[in-house]
């Protein structure tokens, strides 16, 4: 087949280093949260020309059969309705993501002074087919005022007290860096004083481009170009607390949540896809070029406790990202907590990825 994105091949199951030995039942079960999705709303086709037709024709099929399919009954069905095609873009590069735990107040003090804010209603989301003049090609949301709509405000205009006053706190958190690690991940779970946990999921953001404060952090010789780790920045910005707060504003973007239950624990924040994410089966891609729900086999490495090992799994894309961009990126959402940011935090890696395409897609 062919798309906008590229000629996209077919290569056969048989291609898949360690299809064989993939927990296909772990896979189907992200699957069948998408299917659940599909059926209530089918996906937009994207410019790599995934149907998203074709792929609702299977999401009814997947519908049909039980919740909790064993591993070789998943197989056959992954088989029996796909069919596996390789890009030319080249090698894939695989990151990694994950669901923060930190504590948290609904109140703040002395402690608790960073807050994460719900969007202002003045927040505006644009039509990207068609975006009003004025506006920067690209920015996705803005701000409506009297005189039309206008770019919103940057991180650190935010930071120094923009939206202040208006009572959009959702919680406070006691460390800023931890609060702009929720907003790169874009979603954490919360522990309350009282016992409780709370999760926010992203909302909205503030339209502008995000730049990666480790890219800031090259370029004013605080960190080496191969060295930047979420575990590296923060040991930076914790040996420099007078710099924090301008690295955090060199990224304009800026996050804006809501509340969302925690239903099964054992689940992520419901993502972009409007499916709760599974901790090594949820994929975040380009969702300009990628169709929502479709199945992605990935060939790569992951960090280890000691180095790296073998990365070979069947995902879902269910999630986008303001950095992933192009037909073979692909970031990796890991699970919640403290071990699963371990990982995510360290995962860089080059690989292959490969997208299943539904069988009836003509």
């Amino acid at each position: 087949m062919s798309s906008e994105g590229g000629p996209l091949s077919p290569v056969g199951f048989a291609a898949l280093r360690g299809w064989a030995e993939d927990d296909h039942a772990a896979a189907w079960r992200a699957f069948r949260l998408s299917a659940e999705r599909i059926a209530a709303a089918p996906p937009k086709t994207r410019a790599l020309g995934i149907d998203g037709a074709a792929l609702a024709e299977v999401a009814q099929a997947a519908l049909a059969l039980p919740a909790d399919l064993d591993s070789a009954s998943a197989r056959s069905f992954f088989e029996a309705h796909f069919e596996p095609h390789e890009g030319v873009e080249g090698e894939g590069f695989f990151t990694g993501y994950y669901e923060p735990e930190a504590e948290a107040s609904l109140t703040s003090d002395a402690r608790f002074s960073a807050p994460l804010l719900r969007p202002p209603e003045e927040l505006v989301e644009i039509d990207e087919t068609a975006p009003p003049p004025g506006l920067p090609e690209g920015m996705r949301f803005a701000r409506r005022t009297q005189n039309g709509v206008e770019p919103f405000f940057d991180r650190g205009a935010i930071m120094e007290g923009a939206l202040d006053g208006r009572g959009l706190e959702i919680a406070w958190l006691a460390d800023p860096v931890d609060a702009y690690f929720i907003h790169v991940q874009g979603a954490a779970r919360l522990r309350l004083p009282d016992g409780g946990l709370m999760r926010v999921t992203y909302a909205a953001k503030s339209g502008h481009a995000y730049r990666a404060i480790g890219r800031e952090l090259i370029d004013r010789g605080a960190l080496q170009r191969g060295q930047v780790t979420m575990q590296s920045i923060r040991g930076w910005l914790a040996d420099h607390p007078d710099a924090v707060a301008s690295v955090l504003a060199a990224n304009p973007s800026y996050i804006f949540f809501r509340e969302a239950p925690v239903d099964d624990p054992a689940l992520g924040p419901i993502a972009a896809a409007k499916v709760p994410l599974s901790a090594g089966r949820s994929l975040a891609v380009d969702r300009t070029l990628h169709t929502f729900h479709v199945p992605v086999w990935i060939e790569t490495t992951a960090p280890a406790s000691s180095g790296s090992e073998p990365f070979r799994q069947l995902l879902v894309a269910q999630d986008t990202g303001s950095a992933i961009l192009g037909e073979a990126r692909g970031d990796i959402f890991f699970g919640s907590g403290a071990a699963a940011g371990e990982i995510a935090g360290r995962m860089q890696a080059k690989g292959r990825f490969v997208t299943f395409v539904p069988r009836t897609q003509r």
